[in-house]
């Protein structure tokens, strides 16, 4: 069974000196051809592209926060691979630092309903699309890492 409630408030929320943590996911598929595409998702506000992130909390493990995020935002369940890094940026409405950690999330199911639908779109992108639609420069860093991963002969033989 899922939760289908986002989580809300800041009482139970991570920081570290001062800048709020937030984990975020690229989720990312297969196609039928071999190529990978990944799933974007619209702010609330319905303007910007950018992947599924939010606030780590207190209750639970970083890739726990990244899974939810996922669930939360995006309606995908999947496998929350292995890091690919840690940003820290500047939030736009807040004006505060963050500090982001991404994941690589591979999909292995997507659903019909999920908490934010109401609240936002989501797209299967190439690449490239998602690249040019991200506006967030650490959100594209951590696509770009996650090409280099998915590409290098590492990752191939660790799945044949």
């Amino acid at each position: 069974m899922v939760c289908m409630v986002s989580r809300t408030g800041r009482q139970m929320q991570r920081y570290n000196k001062g800048h709020r943590l937030v984990v975020g996911c690229i989720p990312y598929r297969f196609t039928r051809n071999g190529e990978f595409e990944v799933l974007v998702i619209s702010s609330q506000k319905g303007h910007a592209m950018m992947f599924p992130k939010g606030g780590w909390e207190t209750d639970e493990s970083v890739e726990e926060a990244a899974s939810r995020e996922s669930l939360e935002e995006a309606g995908v369940l999947g496998i929350v691979q292995c890091e690919l890094g840690k940003w820290r940026f500047k939030s736009k409405s807040q004006g505060i630092y963050h500090e982001g950690y991404m994941f690589p999330l591979l999909v292995t199911e997507q659903l019909s309903l999920w908490p934010e639908q109401n609240l936002r779109k989501r797209a299967w992108m190439t690449v490239e699309e998602a690249s040019e639609a991200c506006q967030q420069w650490w959100m594209k860093e951590a696509l770009e890492k996650l090409v280099n991963r998915l590409n290098s002969s590492d990752f191939e033989s660790s799945i044949s």
